[in-house]
């Protein structure tokens, strides 16, 4: 258990921070699941355009370090070759 007042204030922040990331985290999963959900489906128009609001999704994550690049991008592009292969 924390001692220090900066130790505890640290906890503090770092609970605030695992909350928000892992909203961060679970926004980026909505988005990827609507694209799984439309190839599913056989809708390429709408795995398309899923896949278009998607890919910022991945790159804010990536920016605000909740997800590593190389893992954002190799999921992007994942998902990429399967929305072009629909049709």
């Amino acid at each position: 258990m924390a001692n220090t007042p900066q130790a505890k204030k640290r906890n503090r922040r770092n609970d605030k921070r695992a909350e928000i990331n892992g909203n961060r985290l679970g926004r980026i999963r909505t988005f990827i699941k609507k694209v799984e959900a439309a190839l599913d489906g056989g809708d390429k128009p709408a795995a398309t355009e899923a896949l278009a609001a998607a890919q910022p999704e991945l790159a804010r994550g990536v920016a605000r370090g909740v997800m590593h690049k190389n893992t954002a991008a190799r999921k992007l592009s994942r998902l990429t070759k399967r929305v072009v292969s629909l049709g």
